[in-house]
């Protein structure tokens, strides 16, 4: 190890294995779907056909009828006993509830559920109901949706817009007008999600005797016991949400609030235990988890130097027929605006709107990966437009190391970095002049090729400021986390934690801090999830912040526990702490290090034997730390300037794509990412991220599309028409790591759980522009699929015998339109 990359950590950012991999390489982890609890019941759902309908009537005496049917229940029961799920924003009058009463509002919204002694039972009976509709006025374009005159999705609310606000942080006009240059283009994101392996699953169980709801899900969501108790109409301490349920893939969308009130309250209701699993087809349509359907009309104003003067970003996005926290994805990317780039002036107009499509939900990156596909569009055409190096516009423009912490025009504070450095070590990686070599050698074989640079932030940590920024009667400015760390009387560390787990390691993270900080073996300390009733405060692993809002409290916590062993060795040898040494869980006297207590010693003390413990110091030892996010608590100015998130990681993309012409199918030869997320815990776990991001980016950028018909049908309800990425499209990759620690932070540590992704799409947008480059041709619309990739190309390449050429056969099916 060279001096440059010694660290002062003994276990942070040493590679080890992740202490959740035995679990799952033995197939014993625990998933909803290994939940069988006694008497257990299974759910079916009935959807709507219509995108907007009125009910006229159910009749369900067949399946009440059916073998093994012992319930069904209709939107008429349920929004009568339950309340309204929670809307972010100021809109009191969309209500929305996990049974559709009275109308339908989207394809695929549920109407009844079918209660059954198994899924096939439930699904059969569910055949037999029946359904009268009324077929109502829809509306699934964007622009006709906010049109005078257009179908309401919600009557009662008077429009379809949710939220509109125009922001204006500098002086925007004054730049415009003094710009030597400006351009203007429309960048359009397509509705996208993650479909992890898993779908959501619920079980739930009611104990009479204790007033206990019980939950088990898959879950990944902010204040989801709260939320469940409150749609449900019980106090917080009747819900016990169970955290130690293995989550199969969440990457944001697990938030199953709706799948969760509905079977709590049938559980509450029949008496006995009851399970949902979604299939695949009642995840894509009505599952509440596809992502921003988002278009941007970007202005520019800049000089013939390339100093970007001002921006104007118009962001209009599609949350579908409902509204829980997807307008909010609007509101993180003010927290990183402008990017990585020093621009002064910057005006931001969001709008949040319905249509009569399957809901909205939080996505990996919560709307900022669609934001950096928009800014970094606009750095590429404004280096076209004046015939300048992408990656000489990009230095020139990057805010410069010496200037952090830098505060951009929204009031955010980015803490820490040095882009200059990440991008010039992702470049010495992929030996950029070899790949220009290479891109303009296969051009020469008849092959479209093009290089791709994506250099974006991601913004970490955050807290709830969006929030009031969006909803000024809703004053949250704390976003707390928790770590409760015991050690018990055999020596031994527990950490105890309250969130669930998607795969992103929190075991490893808690356990290699508490090591950290107490100097013993991670793999000796214990993490154990507590329940909703027996844990501390959290607000789940959301917004890439566990490495610093849990990682910060486990610190916190162990430093209490670390703090009272040396009290106590302090009281022993009638000295000051300050004069004694910790080393190894052991607490020795400066300058006589014979003159020690060991750890076993310490913790023995500490347990049982009061009389040698310091007055005042309770026996046992344990300690709990709750940790709000750094730089966080305040509301936002009247000009809507605020702190979002205390960090920012950095990352830089660079990727090499050929396209052959015949087909318009794309193929990622080379990529690079050159990575900032401060110090690293376990670099492992954040490689891993980084690359299942990157794939996540590949297919947001190529292939993932929610399509709806003229008459609002989900046209990609299957793996058939909604394409995902496979290995044989995601390349090998090379990750280069850069660290300049935050200050804010307990290690230095950033967030990286949204790697990859916020970056990916728009570095392969810019590839493949700059391969269509050579015809002046352009796409600015996700996804490019390679239809549409075809498309562009034969429309400006003339036609043999004024034909169009006709894509080969590729091997997988063509993305529907």
């Amino acid at each position: 190890m060279s001096a440059a990359e010694k660290t002062p950590y003994r276990y942070i950012g040493a590679k080890r294995r992740a202490k959740e991999h035995p679990r799952f390489v033995s197939g014993r982890g625990r998933f909803v779907a290994d939940i069988a609890l006694p008497g257990m019941k299974h759910v079916a759902l009935v959807a709507s056909p219509h995108a907007s309908a009125r009910i006229v009537a159910i009749r369900t005496d067949a399946a009440l009828a059916a073998h093994g049917v012992m319930y069904v229940l209709t939107g008429e029961e349920f929004c009568a006993n339950t309340d309204s799920l929670a809307v972010g924003v100021d809109a009191p009058k969309v209500t929305r509830f996990a049974l559709a009463k009275d109308v339908v509002r989207y394809a695929g919204e549920w109407v009844a559920a079918v209660v059954a002694d198994s899924r096939a039972l439930a699904e059969d009976a569910a055949e037999l109901i029946e359904i009268d509709y009324e077929p109502l006025p829809h509306v699934i374009d964007a622009e006709k949706a906010l049109a005078p005159g257009a179908p309401l999705v919600h009557p009662a609310h008077g429009s379809n817009v949710l939220y509109h606000r125009k922001f204006v942080w500098g002086p925007v006009e004054e730049a415009f007008a003094k710009a030597e240059h400006k351009i203007a283009f429309r960048a359009v994101w397509g509705r996208s999600a993650t479909v992890p392996i898993e779908t959501f699953g619920i079980a739930a169980q009611w104990d009479a005797g204790t007033g206990i709801l019980d939950i088990w899900a898959s879950i990944q969501m902010p204040k989801f016991p709260d939320q469940t108790a409150r749609a449900l109409r019980l106090p917080g301490n009747a819900v016990r949400v169970h955290f130690d349920v293995d989550v199969g893939g969440s990457y944001g969308v697990k938030r199953g609030i709706k799948h969760t009130v509905l079977v709590g309250y049938l559980a509450r209701r029949l008496g006995t235990p009851v399970r949902l699993i979604e299939d695949r087809l009642e995840n894509l349509r009505g599952g509440d988890m596809q992502g921003p359907d988002r278009f941007f009309d970007m202005q520019v104003a800049f000089d013939r130097d390339g100093t970007i003067r001002g921006m104007k970003i118009r962001a209009v996005d599609d949350v579908g027929a409902y509204a829980g926290r997807s307008p909010f994805q609007l509101g993180k990317p003010v927290t990183a605006i402008c990017g990585p780039y020093a621009i002064p002036a910057i005006e931001y107009e969001p709008t949040s709107f319905m249509t009569h499509k399957t809901p909205q939900e939080a996505v990996r990156g919560f709307g900022q990966a669609p934001t950096n596909f928009a800014i970094e569009r606009a750095i590429d055409r404004v280096a076209r437009h004046l015939g300048m190096d992408r990656i000489e516009l990009r230095r020139r423009n990057f805010i410069r190391k010496e200037q952090f912490p830098y505060t951009i025009p929204s009031g955010s504070t980015y803490d820490s970095g040095d882009y200059h450095a990440v991008l010039d070590k992702a470049l010495a990686a992929i030996d950029y002049p070899v790949l220009v070599r290479a891109r303009d050698e296969a051009r020469r074989t008849g092959k479209l090729a093009g290089i791709g640079v994506s250099t974006c932030l991601e913004p970490s940590g955050g807290n709830s400021a969006f929030e009031v920024l969006m909803n000024p009667k809703n004053e949250n400015t704390t976003w707390m986390d928790s770590c409760l760390v015991r050690v018990d009387l055999s020596g031994a560390v527990t950490g105890v934690i309250n969130n669930s787990s998607a795969g992103q390691g929190h075991e490893s993270l808690v356990s290699t801090v508490l090591g950290e900080i107490l100097e013993r073996d991670p793999d000796s300390i214990r993490v154990v999830r507590a329940d909703s009733l027996t844990a501390l405060p959290s607000n789940s692993p959301v917004g890439s912040r566990m490495a610093i809002m849990l990682g910060g409290a486990a610190a916190g916590a162990a430093r209490q526990i670390k703090d009272t062993l040396v009290a106590i060795a302090a009281h022993n040898f009638e000295c000051s702490p300050e004069d004694l040494e910790y080393r190894d869980g052991d607490v020795s006297l400066k300058g006589a290090p014979e003159k020690k207590l060991g750890w076993g010693q310490l913790v023995e003390i500490a347990h049982r034997r009061f009389h040698r413990l310091p007055p005042g110091l309770e026996p046992g030892l344990q300690a709990k730390f709750v940790w709000q996010v750094p730089t966080g608590g305040d509301l936002p100015t009247p000009e809507g300037r605020i702190q979002i998130y205390p960090c920012y990681a950095f990352e830089t993309h660079i990727v090499l794509v050929e396209i052959d012409p015949d087909t318009g199918k794309p193929a990622i030869r080379k990529y690079v990412c050159g990575h900032d997320c401060g110090v690293m815990i376990n670099p492992d776990i954040v490689h891993g991220m980084t690359y299942g991001g990157i794939a996540h980016g590949i297919g947001a950028a190529l292939y993932e599309k929610f399509s709806y018909t003229a008459d609002g049908q989900l046209a990609s309800g299957t793996f058939m028409d909604y394409l995902i990425p496979s290995a044989m499209e995601v390349p090998a990759m090379a990750i280069v790591d850069h660290c300049t620690p935050s200050p804010l932070t307990t290690f230095g540590q950033k967030g990286s759980g949204e790697a990859g992704y916020l970056g990916a799409p728009a570095a392969i947008a810019n590839a493949v522009n700059d391969a269509l480059a050579p015809l002046g041709a352009t796409i600015d619309t996700l996804p490019m699929s390679h239809m549409e990739i075809w498309k562009a190309i034969n429309a400006v390449v003339p036609a043999q015998a004024g034909t169009q050429r006709l894509p080969k056969n590729t091997g997988f099916p063509l993305p529907r339109e």
